[in-house]
């Protein structure tokens, strides 16, 4: 459609997120959704929040009230810093953190920051959309990482596909949308691949606190400290307190974070002063060690609900991840069957979910995957939805599968 306005190059090329428009029709109410990565409402701290942003109006009103540095509030950024040591990073100080507006922004700043029109990145195959969106604003040549049930493969990592790029990013625990986890041995051999090219690691963790099985393993940002790789880490308060705080945070070699605290000086000035300081309080004295296994449990409860209608409803033809954290299930099915034309007939059973293509960086998508969430869906639902799901899977069967069957 023709619009009187002269739209930038970039603008005209930027489409709408897949997973958005899918969540437009989950608003009705009628609406089984497994769609959408929402963290569940349920293990929301509504009162500790209220109460720690009461308690900052109180006691430091007019600072939370006022601009902030850049870079972030310090004792939030020192928090950081301290927490990091859980996940085998020992040494980062205050200088390497960046408090940013939720992970998404850490996305588009350091796209900002690495990525040129042709520029290469590197991505797994599938990536989290979100990522592919954010970069894609700044025109990259995508190279995918292939990838198989364990995630990632290192040896993938040919001198031929290192060459030249900007850096590689990868979501090591429960990644979205697969739920697949590196294991440890992967970890180690990425970040040493990565040391001897010389390209750097985006770590996108958001989910890594939401472990409800299995143990848990070292992050890559102090796996590569140790092998002299190149990692920045984003984490997220998202998935671990609420979504609609949109506080995260950024950690990098300080010549790194120097840079993108001027891009986001250009960018928002900084980060709401107010919430931070409210987060902060909320997470100084230990309340995630309090508040976090009742959000894993939740979750454990959900995901075996989901995975137990799976194993009742779905033909033998598909196959699917079974995590050990995290929100999501990566589910594969016969090769002749469409999700996008599979989801079109279960939007017409008042079912949702998200079709698998859209995670793919490029040609190679496969057309029959596709991502179910099951946080946010109560028990009954979940059963009800994979049995319509999995009666609508059967029914896209081949005419011989079904005669042998």
């Amino acid at each position: 459609m023709s619009t009187p306005y002269t739209f930038s190059l970039r603008a005209q090329q930027i489409t709408s997120s897949t997973i958005r428009e899918i969540l437009k029709v989950t608003e009705r109410p009628e609406i089984i959704s497994f769609a959408g990565g929402l963290p569940a409402p349920v293990g929301f701290p509504v009162d500790t929040i209220n109460a720690a942003f009461d308690n900052v109006l109180q006691q430091h009103g007019r600072t939370a009230l006022q601009y902030g540095p850049t870079e972030g509030y310090a004792p939030l950024r020192e928090w950081v810093a301290e927490d990091l040591k859980r996940v085998g990073a020992d040494d980062v100080t205050i200088d390497e953190v960046l408090i940013v507006s939720g992970s998404q922004q850490a996305l588009d700043l350091l796209g900002k920051l690495f990525v040129d029109p042709g520029s290469k990145v590197l991505v797994e195959a599938p990536s989290y959309l979100g990522a592919l969106q954010s970069f894609s604003l700044y025109e990259p040549r995508y190279e995918t990482v292939p990838t198989d049930e364990e995630g990632l493969i290192p040896e993938g990592l040919t001198d031929e596909r290192m060459a030249d790029a900007r850096f590689i990013y990868a979501l090591p625990n429960f990644q979205n949308p697969t739920g697949r986890t590196l294991s440890l041995e992967r970890r180690k051999a990425l970040v040493q691949r990565c040391a001897q090219a010389g390209v750097p690691i985006i770590e996108d963790d958001p989910y890594g606190d939401l472990r409800y099985a299995g143990e848990s393993l070292p992050g890559l940002l102090g796996l590569g400290r140790q092998a002299g790789a190149t990692v920045i880490r984003l984490g997220s308060f998202s998935k671990v307190l609420a979504p609609g705080l949109r506080l995260g945070y950024i950690v990098a070699p300080k010549a790194i974070i120097a840079k993108l605290v001027q891009i986001k000086q250009a960018t928002d000035l900084h980060t709401a002063t107010l919430t931070q300081m409210a987060v902060y309080e909320t997470v100084r004295s230990g309340f995630l060690t309090e508040h976090l296994p009742t959000v894993r449990e939740i979750y454990k409860q959900q995901c075996g609900y989901m995975l137990d209608a799976m194993q009742e409803h779905f033909p033998d033809s598909a196959t699917w991840t079974r995590p050990e954290g995290g929100m999501f299930i990566w589910v594969k099915l016969a090769e002749h069957i469409d999700a996008h034309e599979l989801l079109a007939r279960a939007i017409a059973q008042n079912v949702a979910f998200v079709p698998g293509a859209p995670f793919y960086a490029g040609a190679q998508a496969e057309h029959n995957t596709l991502r179910l969430s099951f946080v946010t869906v109560p028990e009954a639902r979940i059963r009800q939805g994979i049995g319509v799901l999995g009666r609508l899977i059967h029914e896209s069967q081949p005419v011989a599968a079904i005669a042998a069957a």
